[in-house]
């Protein structure tokens, strides 16, 4: 009697692994969901009149049903690595192109995925049957979640067939079905929960519950994609492909979409077809994978400590959305701009949920004709900065136009210009813009006054305690005392911040007063030219177009900020303050990079953009913002502008943080 319950528990067991394979990595499901469900019934009645018969493996152990204590950390037995990006064409054909060099062939089959916007997760499988269940985390450990992903069906607890792997990791991407998320969200409408912004931070909030049952209900999926570590005896992996087809043979559910390519013209083509179609799939994807296929051409590629080299993410571009403006308001800039932004209904694009998007200037607006209570289209430019493109639907019936009185002091908005776009107030006391210029003038690029932030700012110019930026060097420890949550240590320690700041070059306090269109190449150009503050107040127009960078547009605002009292009078506190007003004749520390023109784009790994252009400057080279026929070297981060598709047209050389920094070492 024991060996046929035994073997009948054991053909049910089968008969649902069946099934899940079916319905999981084939799609082609053969019985009802009712059916299914009384598969599962039956094998959990067996299982529990005859407990000496119970399984760890078996499907009815994917709910235990309790509440987890925490996640306990679980260090990965191979890095999960992070992918390096691709935003354009050029920007994929150019990780080819290095690929391309490295293996010193163009017999590169690349094998493409699309890239799945969930979380990352990482399976450990021991002779076929899944042992730990672990979070991304930070790519060396991460969260113990075995209990969780258990309940996800579509990952099996044992694999299908004799296992040929001792160890395996198998990596993929834990993600929500948009139906499912969308059902989850309404349930938390009812309940007045807070609701998840996208599907993945959906599948990622579930994937760390401490509920299993409350895990099992969201219906998470899964799709595997990538190999870690593995130990087998006998059997060879020599592919992405084979490994794929692997995964589906052991009833690993994979993206059904994935395909070979032998070119990136079929790469690009898989691409645009999936741009197009993505809004029909039943889960989001933002962009597709591209792998090298050989497993030995991917281990001559090796890895950076962030990226695989055989591998880019080509991502799609920004997504757009649509809702309804309830607001425009004007705000006030630190030069007197007002800056029109749109308050919009909360609308999820991108990933992000979008409150407000700016509108540039008041011309802007009319071009648009956008006015409140429009549905418009609005759009993420670069996945960051959310703009409206165009009015969808007409709504609204108030035109919106320049406000005649600054909203911050009251005082007479004008438009210094005709041919200017912007409307500004000009009164110098304006709170809004003292705030501002305070904010800019303690920032890290200018004078570097650790400490002194927004709210610091604010709680400063309410009180009345600076009228300018000079007063901040009048500052006692009484007055800030009266700041919000200022004691002894902080009020040291800012204090500390701003007589250190006394010392900064010429350079920074030029780029710290906030002359308008006088950025920081500007204000180091101008300090190096006239070598104290003085000089430069008593420049003129021609004096300051001498300077090869420095157009008519600089030179008029230059003369114009210098020629007001207002101006005159705050250099003299500052001078009165101690504040040092002369640039140093600084040698630089080696002539590495003598007569070397350098422009930097895009994010680098290892340096801030101040410090690659410092250690330009060091060396005896100079940097401009922007890439020109002089240019000698534009040097590539991540995510690279328009710079460096300048670079290419006009044939500029092209190299990246590593080889700039070899430079440096080489000479």
């Amino acid at each position: 009697m024991s060996k046929e319950i035994k073997k009948e528990i054991e053909e049910l067991r089968n008969q649902i692994r069946e099934h899940d394979y079916r319905y999981y990595v084939l799609s082609q499901p053969v019985i009802s969901d009712k059916e299914y469900d009384d598969l599962m019934r039956k094998l959990k009645e067996l299982e529990e009149r005859y407990p000496q018969y119970k399984s760890q493996d078996s499907p009815t152990q994917r709910i235990s049903g309790g509440i987890l204590e925490g996640f306990k950390t679980v260090q990965h037995r191979s890095p999960m690595l992070s992918l390096e990006n691709a935003y354009n064409y050029n920007q994929l054909k150019d990780w080819y192109e290095r690929i391309r060099k490295v293996l010193s062939t163009s017999d590169i089959e690349l094998v493409v995925e699309q890239k799945i916007d969930g979380v990352s997760a990482n399976l450990i499988y021991e002779q076929g049957r899944l042992k730990i269940g672990a979070t991304r985390g930070d790519g060396i450990t991460g969260e113990d979640v075995t209990a969780n992903i258990k309940t996800i069906r579509a990952i099996p607890l044992l694999l299908r067939g004799k296992p040929v792997f001792e160890m395996i990791e198998i990596r993929g991407e834990v993600y929500m079905d948009r139906k499912d998320f969308e059902e989850l969200n309404e349930e938390k409408k009812r309940k007045q929960e807070e609701i998840f912004a996208n599907p993945r931070n959906a599948a990622s909030g579930s994937l760390k519950l401490l509920d299993t049952k409350e895990v099992a209900r969201r219906r998470l999926n899964f799709f595997a994609h990538s190999i870690g570590m593995y130990k087998s005896s006998g059997y060879n992996l020599e592919s992405q492909w084979q490994y794929l087809e692997l995964l589906k043979d052991w009833g690993i559910r994979t993206n059904p979409y994935s395909q070979c390519c032998r070119n990136l013209q079929q790469v690009q083509d898989y691409w645009q077809k999936w741009q197009d179609k993505r809004d029909g799939l039943s889960y989001d994807i933002d962009g597709i994978v591209v792998k090298v296929n050989s497993f030995a051409q991917q281990k001559k590629l090796g890895t950076t400590l962030r990226s695989p080299r055989w591998a880019v993410a080509y991502k799609f571009p920004a997504r757009q959305a649509t809702t309804t403006v309830v607001a425009i308001t004007a705000n006030v800039g630190r030069t007197g701009v007002i800056t029109p932004t749109a308050q919009l209904e909360p609308v999820e694009c991108a990933g992000v949920i979008i409150r407000n998007a700016t509108l540039h200037n008041y011309d802007e607006v009319k071009r648009l004709g956008v006015r409140v209570g429009d549905r418009v289209l609005i759009e993420r430019a670069g996945d960051v900065i959310p703009k409206i493109v165009k009015v969808m639907e007409h709504r609204g019936k108030t035109e919106v136009v320049a406000p005649e009185n600054c909203p911050a002091c009251g005082a007479k908005v004008v438009k210094e210009k005709e041919e200017e776009v912007a409307y500004r107030c000009i009164n110098p006391n304006c709170p809004a813009q003292l705030t501002r210029s305070i904010i800019h003038f303690a920032s890290r690029s200018a004078m570097d006054i650790e400490g002194l932030g927004e709210v610091v700012a604010e709680q400063l110019v309410q009180l009345k305690l600076v009228k300018n930026i000079a007063e901040i060097y009048r500052l006692t420890e009484k007055d800030l005392a009266k700041l919000q949550l200022f004691k002894e240590k902080k009020i040291q320690n800012l204090l500390s911040a701003i007589q250190k700041s006394k010392q900064k070059p010429l350079s920074a306090l030029i780029y710290g007063l906030g002359i308008r269109h006088v950025g920081e190449k500007a204000a180091r150009d101008l300090a190096q030219k006239f070598k104290t503050l003085e000089a430069l107040a008593n420049a003129k127009e021609e004096d300051l177009m001498a300077i090869p960078e420095i157009g008519s547009v600089i030179a008029q605002s230059v003369v114009s900020y210098f020629s007001q009292d207002t101006t005159r009078q705050l250099i003299k506190q500052l001078k009165e303050a101690g504040v040092n007003l002369t640039e140093s004749q600084t040698q630089p520390e080696s002539s590495a990079l003598e007569g070397k023109l350098f422009v930097f784009t895009g994010e680098l790994k290892t340096l801030t953009r101040s410090q690659a252009e410092e250690l330009v400057r060091k060396n005896g080279g100079s940097v401009s913002s922007s890439v020109s026929s002089k240019t000698d070297f534009v040097v590539v981060g991540e995510a690279p502008g328009s710079k460096f598709a300048k670079a290419k047209k006009l044939n500029i050389k092209t190299i990246d943080e590593k080889q700039f920094l070899a430079m440096l070492k080489t000479q």
